[in-house]
């Protein structure tokens, strides 16, 4: 038999759970250290001198310098997480609220045609005016209804005033 056969017999089942354990904690080791890393520059209490003082006490003696990381300001750690989960939590509901009410002032397209349905299913505007809102709208130019006023209370174009203009 060659080598390669008896490398099997060399490496039993329980050297391969050793391994393997030992693989995972280098990985979670590293996990930590970034971690610690990133807190020490997230934390807007620190000034810069002493963010270089963690950063360097971690990097040249990085077992040492993350457990006293992890005792002195391991608290402080989590707080700050939480912090930051909050304030990107209420961007993306602002963001969200910002696109779902679109750039009409607060009203979408859909919006403003279900208003114009419903005026003009109460007799509001006729349904030549209706027809010139509607266009206007999915034009992109809106209706003026938000102002208050609805299209029959304005004059039509091309139709004199009482002034004569």
């Amino acid at each position: 038999m060659s080598a390669q056969t008896y490398l099997a017999y060399d490496y039993p089942l329980l050297s391969a759970f050793w391994t393997m354990l030992v693989f995972f904690l280098w990985i979670m080791w590293f996990v930590l250290l970034f971690r610690i890393i990133v807190d020490i520059f997230r934390d807007d209490g620190m000034n810069g001198w002493a963010k270089a003082g963690w950063t360097l006490f971690v990097i040249v003696l990085p077992f040492l310098g993350v457990l006293v990381y992890l005792i002195a300001r391991g608290k402080g750690m989590g707080r700050r997480e939480i912090e930051q989960a909050h304030a990107q939590q209420a961007a993306f509901d602002s963001y969200v609220r910002e696109t779902a009410l679109g750039g009409a002032g607060g009203r979408s397209s859909a919006d403003e045609l279900a208003k114009l349905s419903e005026m003009r299913s109460r007799g509001d505007i006729s349904d030549d005016e209706f027809r010139r809102a509607k266009e206007l709208v999915l034009s992109g130019g809106g209706t003026g209804t938000g102002t208050g006023t609805s299209t029959a209370q304005q004059p039509a174009r091309g139709v004199p005033t009482s002034s004569g203009r």
